[in-house]
Protein backbone atom coordinates (compact mmCIF):
# COMPACT_ATOMS: atom_id res chain seq x y z
CA UNK A 1 0.00 0.00 0.00
CA UNK A 2 2.90 2.37 0.75
CA UNK A 3 4.06 2.06 -2.88
CA UNK A 4 0.67 3.32 -4.11
CA UNK A 5 0.74 6.34 -1.80
CA UNK A 6 4.10 7.66 -3.00
CA UNK A 7 3.96 10.37 -5.65
CA UNK A 8 5.45 9.97 -9.10
CA UNK A 9 8.33 12.31 -9.90
CA UNK A 10 7.93 14.66 -12.87
CA UNK A 11 10.23 13.53 -15.67
CA UNK A 12 10.58 9.93 -14.45
CA UNK A 13 10.65 7.40 -17.27
CA UNK A 14 7.34 5.64 -17.84
CA UNK A 15 9.22 2.33 -17.68
CA UNK A 16 10.87 3.15 -14.36
CA UNK A 17 9.81 0.47 -11.85
CA UNK A 18 10.29 3.01 -9.03
CA UNK A 19 9.20 6.46 -10.30
CA UNK A 20 8.83 7.82 -6.78
CA UNK A 21 10.96 10.17 -4.73
CA UNK A 22 14.61 9.36 -4.02
CA UNK A 23 16.26 9.63 -0.60
CA UNK A 24 18.25 12.82 -0.11
CA UNK A 25 16.26 14.80 -2.67
CA UNK A 26 13.92 17.75 -2.08
CA UNK A 27 10.54 17.82 -3.85
CA UNK A 28 7.67 20.22 -4.46
CA UNK A 29 4.18 18.80 -5.01
CA UNK A 30 2.48 20.10 -8.16
CA UNK A 31 -1.13 21.08 -7.48
CA UNK A 32 -3.89 21.34 -10.10
CA UNK A 33 -3.38 21.67 -13.84
CA UNK A 34 -2.07 18.96 -16.15
CA UNK A 35 0.68 17.78 -13.78
CA UNK A 36 -1.47 17.61 -10.64
CA UNK A 37 -0.08 15.23 -8.05
CA UNK A 38 3.40 14.87 -9.53
CA UNK A 39 6.49 15.71 -7.52
CA UNK A 40 9.08 18.10 -8.92
CA UNK A 41 12.69 17.46 -7.88
CA UNK A 42 14.00 20.85 -6.73
CA UNK A 43 17.19 19.53 -5.17
CA UNK A 44 19.94 22.13 -5.45
CA UNK A 45 17.71 24.92 -6.75
CA UNK A 46 18.67 28.39 -5.54
CA UNK A 47 16.21 30.31 -3.33
CA UNK A 48 15.63 32.71 -6.24
CA UNK A 49 14.85 29.88 -8.65
CA UNK A 50 12.49 28.32 -6.11
CA UNK A 51 10.60 31.63 -5.75
CA UNK A 52 10.29 31.98 -9.53
CA UNK A 53 8.68 28.58 -10.06
CA UNK A 54 8.98 26.70 -13.32
CA UNK A 55 7.60 26.25 -16.83
CA UNK A 56 7.43 22.47 -17.23
CA UNK A 57 7.17 20.69 -20.56
CA UNK A 58 4.01 18.63 -20.94
CA UNK A 59 2.04 17.06 -23.75
CA UNK A 60 -1.21 17.05 -21.79
CA UNK A 61 -1.65 20.78 -21.27
CA UNK A 62 -3.80 23.21 -23.24
CA UNK A 63 -1.25 23.46 -26.08
CA UNK A 64 -0.40 19.76 -26.43
CA UNK A 65 3.06 18.59 -27.47
CA UNK A 66 5.62 21.33 -27.02
CA UNK A 67 3.52 23.23 -24.50
CA UNK A 68 4.48 24.09 -20.95
CA UNK A 69 2.62 24.22 -17.66
CA UNK A 70 3.49 27.06 -15.28
CA UNK A 71 3.82 26.25 -11.59
CA UNK A 72 4.89 28.39 -8.65
CA UNK A 73 5.21 27.98 -4.88
CA UNK A 74 2.42 28.91 -2.50
CA UNK A 75 3.33 31.80 -0.22
CA UNK A 76 2.16 29.91 2.87
CA UNK A 77 3.37 26.44 1.82
CA UNK A 78 6.41 26.52 -0.52
CA UNK A 79 6.48 22.72 -0.75
CA UNK A 80 3.24 22.88 -2.76
CA UNK A 81 3.36 24.57 -6.16
CA UNK A 82 0.13 25.76 -7.74
CA UNK A 83 -0.65 25.71 -11.45
CA UNK A 84 -0.77 29.18 -13.01
CA UNK A 85 -1.69 28.28 -16.60
CA UNK A 86 -0.18 26.89 -19.78
CA UNK A 87 2.14 28.35 -22.40
CA UNK A 88 2.56 27.32 -26.01
CA UNK A 89 5.95 25.99 -27.03
CA UNK A 90 7.96 27.14 -30.04
CA UNK A 91 6.07 26.33 -33.21
CA UNK A 92 2.86 25.53 -31.32
CA UNK A 93 -0.27 26.65 -33.14
CA UNK A 94 -2.67 28.55 -30.89
CA UNK A 95 -6.26 27.50 -31.20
Amino acid sequence: MDELMRGRVYGADHDDPDPGPRPGHVYAELVAGPLDGLLLDVTGWTPEHLREGAALATEIGRFGAGGKALYGPRADDPKRWDWAGDLPGPGTVRG
